[in-house]
């Protein structure tokens, strides 16, 4: 049964301007934001499970907020004291080290230390480490990201997904990409074992003895793969590549690529081959997007189970191994299984790209 109707949240002037703060002011705790939100969505009307499903979270959690929100306002969004030893810290001490985590940094250093922090604040070591944990911060992490800019992202995102979650009948759908610059390493000492309590070992230290580039065509249906090393990376490779695969693949099949957008995927040469062989269709993925590759997801198999821990002493030697492994896999091979709609991606992202240009206000 859907749940009643309730009355509005009726907020001040002031309730409205403070929860507001909290909701938009991206230096809040995450917690405390998403209180704020509840109520404000609360004051707008509608049922709890509306309430629930706009927020994003349970209809209990909105119904236990909206409650401690109508008994206690502004003072019940903040989490009830635990039994046990009363703190000796201040919230004035704790906003004032919160504050200076997210909104300043020490001197000339790009972020702070339990160290420097408590230096600042008068407070110990320890006492700065249980606040940061308490409100997840981690000053001392650090995460790379990068938004296509791509002005036909939504369409190669629709295109790809769509050949990942309903591949064309009488048709082969490969993930097609190069491992380029594969280093033969061989350490400078030998790779320890492992033993019990010890880890195996290897030297920091290792010795170059050159590279070469693995081409793969990653079939999404079987998890097999079409693979192939070559010592140089340029448009003539590719094309020898491509006529590898034509002649793996059975004539009665027509073959839709997945690629990125490096330059020798385009060049003349290969446009004229692929227009004597109509069977071959090429599907781009946005630019930097790798992540929608699903050859890439096979390449990290590759480099954790064989090439991290590997020792080589020539480039001979490593496309040999790397070329038992590769048909080790073809013998069992494993399919990765594509979940996400192109709506749900492009949902995420959306969201996302809301969440970081309202960080700026």
């Amino acid at each position: 049964m859907p749940s009643p109707k309730l009355d509005l949240v009726v907020l001040s002037d002031e309730e409205r301007s403070v929860l507001t703060g909290w909701a938009r002011r991206r230096k809040t705790a995450q917690a405390l934001a998403l209180r704020a939100r509840i109520v404000l969505r609360c004051a707008e009307g509608g049922s709890i499970g509306v309430v629930a499903a706009d927020v994003g979270v349970s209809r209990n959690t909105a119904s236990k907020w909206r409650s401690r929100f109508v008994s206690e306002r502004l003072e019940g969004l903040s989490d009830e004291p635990r039994p046990g030893r009363p703190r000796v810290i201040s919230d004035d001490r704790i906003e004032r080290v919160i504050t200076k985590t997210l909104e300043e940094t020490p001197g000339q250093d790009t972020h702070w230390s339990t160290r420097s922090m408590a230096s600042a604040t008068g407070m110990s070591q320890s006492a700065i480490s249980r606040i940061w944990r308490a409100f997840g911060l981690k000053p001392h992490a650090v995460e790379t990201w990068k938004l296509s800019t791509d002005p036909q992202f939504i369409d190669k995102v629709r295109d790809v997904v769509g050949l990942y979650l309903a591949p064309p009948e009488n048709a082969l759908v490969l993930a097609v990409d190069e491992k380029s610059q594969m280093q033969a390493i061989d350490r400078t000492a030998p790779i320890l074992p492992i033993m019990p309590t010890t880890p195996a070992r290897m030297t920091h230290d290792y010795v170059r003895h050159g590279t070469t580039s693995l081409f793969a065509a990653f079939d999404i249906g079987s998890g097999s793969v079409i693979a192939h090393h070559y010592r140089r990376h340029r448009h003539q490779e590719f094309l020898r590549f491509l006529k590898l695969i034509d002649a793996a693949v059975p004539k009665d099949l027509a073959l839709h690529l997945v690629l990125d957008n490096y330059a020798t995927h385009k060049t003349p040469k290969v446009k004229e081959w692929l227009i004597r062989h109509p069977r071959f269709h090429l599907h781009f993925t946005p630019t930097s997007s790798s992540w929608l590759n699903l050859v890439e997801r096979w390449f990290a198999e590759l480099t954790n189970r064989k090439l991290r821990r590997s020792a080589h002493r020539s480039v001979t030697e490593l496309e040999t191994d790397v070329r038992r492994w590769i048909n080790e896999w073809n013998a069992d091979p494993k399919p990765f299984v594509w979940t996400k709609t192109a709506d749900q991606i492009l949902d995420t992202l959306a969201a996302y790209c809301t969440r970081i240009n309202d960080s700026r206000h």
